[in-house]
């Protein structure tokens, strides 16, 4: 096929396309392997086989090209079954790179007579699969099988990867085969030039808890599976098609929706049929005759809704398309920029104008990194309201927002900044009584334990102790009193320390609790002039700690099970020397009530969510596109 010199001579290239076709070539002439983003619909085609026709051969025998695509949607002569193989003596070859996975596929194709390899969907091209396939003609890019010989290659061949979404949420790294990105246009600034259709964001707020919908662990998405429950479900598929009437309707001539499974697919199908609406479905297992004969249906305008499950999120060329229904959440934005890209091109033959798109924004349980039309502006979907916006309005509502933040009186920044961790059982701050907001409360020697619960000491004579209680009243307080028995009675009789303890109270808040078992205190358990004894400013408190209090706090610290600094490790024999009876009475008091264990958790539980946001705040940093090089 001589697609080149036709398509050369035919198609004027829009201003873009030119400044695209040129940022390659100049690259090229320092690198092999670059990457091209270009949003739905702006002729990646067009660019991809006009940049084929500017590359010189690096050699006299070096004419021939390959295209490798990603499905048989792209494919415009397909390496596939016995009806469709193609020689590899083409000038130019287009083929999924499914058939190429099988090697005798691949040998057709002799490296000393490419110029040039074409990946489109791009992002696919760090998969191992894809890398089986180009290993063979770049030395540079590893095979995944580390018995692969690497080919001695008779010259470079440019490898250049063009796709919509230029980045992976997966981890893999593109940069294992393309060295930089030289071009990247999005489609809101496509919007703006009017080289792609206006559009118009409808968000509509659903009643989705999306809380216990698992993720992926190595994409960061929703497992369809466990999404499908909440998403798809008669009350969902009810208010996605009354939406759909609602917003769209008889007004727009070619929907196309995107569902969770083929379960949703399915389901949805038919709660628009049962409201009259000639709607049908496409997935991954229909026929591809029939899937052709379906969608080449669609672009003819002779039914309205074609509903589909990941099958034409990439590669789909149905310009007519003029509403979008997004009826699957995602966390990815390559996917729901996939998805709602698919209705962007212009279509002014079909008397299409714009494109109305249409999502649905849980409202129950803000899950976060959900991905969505405000989000995408940097608007909180709980914040505002998408009705018939354009990306303009969008962009000024965001701006709006952003200067309210920076219109707010400022707050000067601290000279110095100290972190103090009061439930760290061993630290001092405030003579460790890991409850310094007791302070204003009671001028006893409240100590906090972690989790909502409070311990007085009672100078020998037991303890009251605060603890949250949480039921069908929602959350409240409750306190006892555990009496303390002495050492003569304890060693005559064999009883343990302490007698069952007693209710004293329950209270709503914490400061009720606390004001009420100081009254008890006083009133019950220590009397007249001891009871000075209760309070943090007591002189007892003042005094050094005694050899028993050191050892006891000591022999605790020292089975700490999660990691410390080395500065506290090394200031620690010097706070114990340093120790006075009021902080090692707090210490031992936190200790014996599950301060400690409390803590590790806690520790734990905040180093789980920092590596987890760690890794969400990774898997958005990859979908961010950016000319530069690729990592």
């Amino acid at each position: 096929m001589r697609w080149v010199r036709r398509l050369s001579t035919k198609v004027t290239l829009r201003p873009y396309q030119e400044q695209c076709l040129q940022a390659c070539t100049e690259a090229l002439e320092t690198a092999s392997r670059i990457g091209v983003s270009l949003p739905t619909g702006s002729g990646k085609t067009t660019v991809f086989i006009s940049l084929l026709s500017r590359i010189a051969p690096p050699r006299a025998a070096a004419t021939k090209s390959l295209i490798v695509v990603n499905s048989v949607e792209l494919a415009q002569q397909i390496e596939q079954g016995a009806k469709h193989k193609a020689s590899g003596s083409a000038d130019v070859t287009v083929a999924t790179y499914q058939t190429l996975r099988q090697p005798e596929r691949v040998k057709k194709f002799d490296p000393a007579s490419l110029k040039a390899i074409i990946i489109d969907e791009a992002h696919h091209a760090a998969a191992p699969s894809y890398r089986r396939l180009l290993a063979h003609f770049d030395a540079e890019i590893k095979h995944p099988d580390k018995d692969f010989a690497v080919p001695v290659l008779p010259h470079r061949i440019p490898i250049i990867g063009f796709s919509a979404t230029f980045s992976r949420h997966d981890g893999l790294a593109l940069g294992s085969v393309f060295e930089r990105i030289v071009y990247h246009r999005d489609f809101i600034g496509m919007i703006k030039e009017q080289w792609l259709c206006d559009v118009r964001f409808t968000s509509v707020h659903a009643n989705l808890n999306l809380k216990d919908v698992t993720i992926n662990s190595r994409n960061g998405d929703f497992n369809p599976t466990s999404l499908a429950q909440v998403v798809n479900t008669e009350t969902v598929n009810k208010l996605v098609v009354k939406a759909w009437l609602d917003k769209a309707g008889p007004a727009r001539k070619s929907t196309l929706v995107f569902c969770v499974n083929v379960a949703h697919v399915e389901a949805l199908t038919s709660t628009f049929r049962g409201f009259g609406i000639d709607a049908r479905y496409v997935y991954s297992g229909t026929p591809v005759d029939e899937r052709r004969a379906l969608i080449a249906s669609f672009k003819a305008g002779q039914f309205p809704v074609l509903i589909n499950c990941a099958i034409l999120t990439e590669g789909a060329d149905i310009p007519n398309i003029d509403c979008v229904v997004v009826a699957r959440p995602t966390r990815s934005r390559n996917v729901f920029a996939q998805m709602i890209g698919r209705g962007m091109r212009l279509s002014p033959d079909t008397g299409k104008t714009d494109c109305r798109i249409i999502d649905f924004v849980d409202s129950t349980s803000r899950v976060s990194g959900i991905v969505s039309i405000p989000t995408l502006f940097g608007l909180d979907p709980d914040a505002i309201s998408v009705e018939d916006e354009t990306p303009e309005s969008l962009e000024e509502r965001a701006a709006a927002a952003s200067n309210a933040l920076d219109s707010r009186d400022v707050i000067p920044e601290p000279r110095t900044v100290t972190y103090k961790d009061y439930d760290d059982p061993f630290s001092l701050v405030n003579h460790g009584s890991g409850a310094p907001h007791l302070a204003r409360i009671s001028k006893h020697a409240w100590v906090g334990c972690g989790g909502d619960v409070y311990v007085l000491e009672c100078l020998g004579k037991g303890h009251i102790r605060i603890e949250p209680v949480t039921d069908d009243h929602g959350k409240h307080f409750r306190a006892f009193y555990t009496p303390a028995v002495d050492d003569t009675t304890v060693a005559s009789l064999g009883i343990g320390p302490f007698l069952r303890r007693r209710p004293i109270l329950t209270a709503n808040d914490v400061n009720d609790a606390v004001r009420g078992c100081d009254t008890y205190v006083l009133a019950k358990v220590v009397f007249g002039h001891m009871a000075a004894g209760l309070l943090r400013t007591a002189r007892w408190r003042a005094a050094p700690a005694s050899e028993q209090q050191k050892k006891l706090v000591a022999k605790r610290w020292n089975k700490r099970k999660f990691d410390e600094s080395d500065s506290e490790a090394d200031s620690r024999a010097e706070r114990l020397a340093n120790l006075t009876k009021g902080e090692a009475a707090n210490m031992i008091a936190r200790i014996k009530h599950g301060a400690v264990k409390r803590h590790e958790t806690r520790v734990k539980e905040s180093a789980k969510t920092a590596r987890e946001t760690e890794k969400e705040n990774l898997r958005r940093a990859r979908e961010t596109v950016q000319v530069g090089p690729l990592l």
